[in-house]
Formats: C-alpha cells, sequence, structure tokens
C-alpha cells in the first residue's frame, strides 16, 4: 500500500460509547483521497414503496459499530491493518427531488471511483445500489453481483416509476453495469402474484435464482460455492438487503419475509466467498424505526464488516 493503514478510533483504555459514530469504527474523513476502501451513508428512502425509514439506517449503523474490533476471529482478516479505510460520510441527498437524489449519489459515488477508492456503502433504501454502480462501474467492464434479498428487484416499473427499491437491477443490467449471466440471487421467497414480471424477465437475463427453499436444501456452505461458480473471476459486487435474512434477526425493515436465513447462514455465505474479487458492496434497508432495539442495524454492521473484510483481502492480493 502506498501509505500507512488508517487504524480504527479508540482504544482498551477508553470506553466505546465515547467514541464518535462512524461506520465500523473507521476513522473519519471529509473525501476519498488517498483511501483504499471509502465507507458511506447513503440516507435515501424516496424509493420504498410502503413502510420506509431507511434514510435512518446509516446513523443507526453508526452508532451499533462500536464493539466492531477490527479483526474477523473466523478468517483472521484485519482490514483496518492492511488498509487505508476511512468513513467519508453520507451521500448528500434532496428528500423532496427523488432524480435529482438519485444523480447527487451518483456523483458522489463518481468522486469515489475517481479518487481510486473501492465502495462500501450503508443504506438506504435498494435503490441505493443503483448510484452505487452508476459512479463506480463502467459499462464496458460490468460486475458480477452476489445479491442477497427477499425479492429480485427486477420490475420494470412500479406505479409508473423507474427508479425504486424494486427496479435497480432491472436499471443495472439494461444499462451494461452488471452482467446477468454472473447475478446471483440468493434467499428469494414470499408471497408474489400468479405472474410475476420481476422473476420472468430475471430468468430470461439468466441470472441465477436460489431460493429460500433451494438455499435450505443446499446449505450455506455450498450456496457460497454456487454463488462462486456464477460470478466466476471478474469483478464482484456485492449487495445484500436485510430481508434476505429472517426477520428473527432483522426485524427492522420495510418488507420482511418469514421463513428466511439466519444470521448465522450469512456469515458462512459470506466467508465463502474470500478471493474472489470483490470490489465493492453495500448493505440497505436497514429501518431504525421499525427495530429501536437496534438488533438489525448491529447485525447489519457485523455483515458490512464481512464484506469490509473480503475487500480488504482482495484490495491487498491485487496490489501484491
Amino acid at each position: 500500500m502506498p501509505q500507512e493503514p488508517l487504524k480504527p478510533i479508540g482504544s482498551e483504555a477508553i470506553a466505546p460509547f465515547t467514541y464518535p459514530d462512524t461506520l465500523l469504527r473507521a476513522q473519519r474523513r471529509d473525501g476519498p483521497e488517498g483511501l483504499d476502501i471509502a465507507l458511506f451513508g447513503m440516507p435515501y428512502d424516496g424509493g420504498t414503496i410502503a413502510r420506509d425509514g431507511a434514510r435512518h439506517g446509516p446513523g443507526q449503523m453508526r452508532q451499533m459499530s462500536i464493539n466492531i474490533r477490527g479483526c474477523n476471529m473466523a478468517t483472521g482478516a484485519a482490514p483496518f491493518a492492511d488498509c487505508r479505510i476511512a468513513d467519508i460520510g453520507d451521500a448528500p441527498v434532496n428528500s423532496f427531488d427523488h432524480e435529482q437524489s438519485v444523480d447527487t449519489m451518483t456523483a458522489f459515488c463518481k468522486e469515489i471511483a475517481d479518487a481510486g477508492a473501492w465502495p462500501l456503502a450503508a443504506g438506504g433504501d435498494h435503490l441505493i445500489t443503483l448510484p452505487v454502480l452508476r459512479g463506480t462501474v463502467d459499462s464496458s467492464d460490468p460486475v458480477g453481483l452476489v445479491h442477497f434479498d427477499a425479492h429480485p428487484d427486477t420490475h420494470d416499473a412500479i406505479f409508473g416509476t423507474k427508479l425504486n427499491h424494486a427496479t435497480p437491477f432491472r436499471r443495472a443490467i439494461e444499462e451494461g453495469l452488471v452482467d446477468p449471466k454472473r447475478h446471483v440471487m440468493i434467499g428469494l421467497r414470499g408471497t408474489t402474484r400468479e405472474t410475476d414480471a420481476a422473476l420472468d424477465w430475471a430468468h430470461e437475463q439468466g441470472i441465477t435464482m436460489i431460493d429460500a427453499d433451494m438455499f435450505f436444501d443446499l446449505g450455506a456452505k455450498a450456496t457460497a460455492e454456487k454463488a462462486r461458480e456464477v460470478v466466476g473471476g471478474g469483478p464482484v459486487y456485492v449487495t445484500l438487503d436485510i430481508d434476505g435474512v429472517d426477520p428473527a434477526d432483522m426485524p427492522g425493515t420495510g418488507s420482511p419475509e418469514p421463513g428466511g436465513m439466519r444470521m448465522r447462514d450469512m456469515q458462512v455465505i459470506l466467508r465463502g466467498l474470500r478471493g474472489l474479487d470483490i470490489v465493492g458492496g453495500d448493505v440497505n434497508e436497514v429501518s431504525p424505526p421499525l427495530d429501536p432495539t437496534g438488533y438489525t442495524a448491529l447485525n447489519a454492521a457485523h455483515l458490512m464488516f464481512e464484506i469490509l473484510c473480503l475487500m480488504g483481502e482482495n484490495r491487498v492480493a491485487r496490489e501484491l
């Protein structure tokens, strides 16, 4: 690495509740310059269909990051020891102007890419993935996608609108940002209509879909192996809608679906992705008003740390 890594905030001599709130206890910086990985919030839920509140997700995830200590006990990964990582704050949004917010979030993410950093975002509703991809991915080199979700989010339009949290991957594939043949969805479940255009379209594009029943038949380790097979050796982005996890572990989300994977399953799958060329990610749909205990945000922050570990190891491998 060209510069010394940035150690996380705090020490054993200071109580963690006295630290400033940052994502994963990273140091705070005003911009992405000089960073390997930029952590940031996307506090926008204007794309939510029903139960909102995810605009407050980044803030609560910062609050619930205080006990994240920087080293992954299971894998030994220590991203803060190997990379320059900082929380660069939140992307600018305008809650009264939907399209402007998507544009300003896209521009914010482009600044990250232009600085040579990799993005790791806390949402916000799942629409936030689209501006991250628009700002950081070149359509001449689309990414593969490991996509955890109870829903496919490949609708063309909802209520006549093409930008909302049910459409981001339809747009991303149409715009050449995601290679559908290297896109795997994990955790799909819940009710649907007799004819579901979003699922039909995803099948037509060649997206691999591992629904909840398939997941429980396969198990977490085999699911990780299947994901590795699908995304292959090119650049990969990990997007984690927390409603992909069972509401027993993630109750604070707008579209919960019972019968999903548990927190432990998620940890095993993510750790099974080590060695892939993971260059970005996000964790989204945390809605603090729907879980004021903070339990959802706590689990979301820990899954964000798992993704950071994958990105940190890959960043080091690319530098070798």
